[in-house]
C-alpha cells in the first residue's frame, strides 16, 4: 500500500534534511502509528504520501504507483483513494454537516443518488445521525472532528491518513475518536496516524514507526510509544521573590500572634487535686452495736440493817395471812 525506499527530503534554507534514508512499507489493512518529537519528520512523510511534496532522493510508492510518475494534473484523481484527517478539522464554515461531507463527492463528480446514499451512511458510522443540518460552529470539537472523519471516508478510500486527529480534543473525546478510527480500520481500511499521544499508542499495541531527527530509529509491531523523555513537559515557573514574600508573611503572622498573647492575661493554672487515700471501713464500738436500753435505778439499801427474812426475800407483813382460813 505505502512504500518508502531510502527516501531523503531536503527543504531550501535548512542544513539538516527533514528525512534521511527512510525505508519502510505499510501493508493493506494495517493500523500504523508514526511517532516522534516535533520536527522529527512525521508531517513530511504524510506530505510525500499525498504528493504535496516530492522526495529529494529515493522512491515513494502508494497503491502500487511511483508518485514521481504521476503528472501534476492527475494528482487530484490519485488523492481520491486517500482520506485525510487533520488536527484543525478544516470544515467549510458556511456549509452544514451534510454539505461538508457531500462536497467531497461533488468535486469528484459523483452522482446525486450515490451522494444521497453515501453521506448518511458515513454520518451514521461516525455517530452524527440527526445532525445533518447543523453548521460547524454549532458542534463541539469532537463532533467537528467526526464530521472531518466522515468526509475522509465517504468516498470509501483504501488509505486514511490522520495527522494529530486528537490534538485539539479533550481526553474523553480523544478516546472516542481513536475507537472510531480503530473501527474504520477493522473494516479493511489502512490507517497511518501521526501522533504524540503516548497513552493511546501504548494501549492499542499496533505497529509503531518512530522517527528521530529525520531518521527512522524503530519499526516495531505491537509496540508502545517508547522513550518519552524528549516530550516537552510543563514545569511550574518559579516566581521571583516568592520565597522571601512567604517568609515575611510568616514572620508577620507570628508577630501578631505574640502580641495577642501578651495583651491577654494568662489564667493561673488550676492546682492539681491531691491524691486521696482510700476510705477505710468504719468499725463501730461493741457498745454501739448493742440495742439501746433504759437504765434501772435501785434505791440504796444497807444490808446490815436487813433482817434474816429480808435477806432471804421473805415478806413479814401482817396484812395478809398465810394458811387455811376457818
Amino acid at each position: 500500500m505505502i512504500r518508502f525506499e531510502n527516501v531523503t527530503k531536503r527543504y531550501r534554507g535548512t542544513k539538516r534534511p527533514a528525512l534521511s534514508g527512510v525505508d519502510f512499507e505499510v501493508q493493506r489493512g494495517e493500523f500504523v502509528f508514526l511517532v516522534g518529537a516535533s520536527g522529527s519528520g512525521k508531517s513530511s512523510c504524510l506530505q510525500l504520501i499525498l504528493r504535496e511534496e516530492s522526495p529529494t532522493s529515493g522512491r515513494v510508492a502508494v497503491l502500487g504507483r511511483d508518485l514521481k510518475s504521476i503528472a501534476n494534473r492527475k494528482v487530484p484523481y490519485f488523492r481520491r483513494s486517500i482520506g485525510s484527517v487533520f488536527q484543525d478539522f478544516r470544515l467549510l464554515p458556511s456549509k452544514t454537516v451534510y454539505q461538508n461531507v457531500a462536497f467531497t463527492l461533488q468535486v469528484t463528480g459523483a452522482s446525486r443518488g450515490f451522494i444521497q446514499q453515501a453521506v448518511p451512511e458515513a454520518l451514521a458510522l461516525v455517530g452524527l445521525s440527526g445532525k445533518e443540518k447543523r453548521l460547524p460552529h454549532e458542534l463541539s470539537g469532537g463532533e467537528q472532528q467526526r464530521v472531518a472523519i466522515a468526509r475522509a471516508i465517504v468516498n470509501r478510500p483504501q488509505i486514511v491518513l490522520a495527522d494529530e486527529p486528537t490534538g485539539n480534543l479533550d481526553p474523553g473525546t480523544s478516546v472516542d475518536i481513536m475507537q472510531l478510527l480503530a473501527r474504520i480500520n477493522a473494516g479493511g481500511t489502512t490507517v497511518l496516524m501521526a501522533t504524540h499521544e503516548a497513552a493511546f499508542v501504548d494501549q492499542m499495541q499496533r505497529r509503531v514507526i518512530e522517527l528521530r531527527d529525520g531518521e527512522m530509529v524503530r519499526d516495531e509491531v505491537g509496540g508502545g510509544y517508547g522513550d518519552t523523555s524528549n516530550v516537552p513537559r510543563l514545569e511550574p515557573e518559579a516566581i521571583r521573590g516568592a520565597a522571601a514574600t512567604a517568609a515575611l508573611q510568616t514572620v508577620r503572622e507570628v508577630h501578631r500572634e505574640t502580641e495577642a498573647a501578651i495583651a491577654e492575661p494568662v489564667p493561673a493554672p488550676a492546682p492539681a487535686p491531691e491524691p486521696q487515700a482510700p476510705a477505710r471501713p468504719t468499725v463501730k464500738p461493741a457498745d454501739e452495736a448493742r440495742p439501746a436500753t433504759h437504765p434501772i435505778t435501785l434505791p440504796a439499801i444497807d444490808v446490815a440493817e436487813l433482817g434474816v427474812a429480808d435477806r432471804l426475800g421473805l415478806d413479814t407483813g401482817d396484812d395478809e395471812e398465810v394458811g387455811p382460813v376457818s
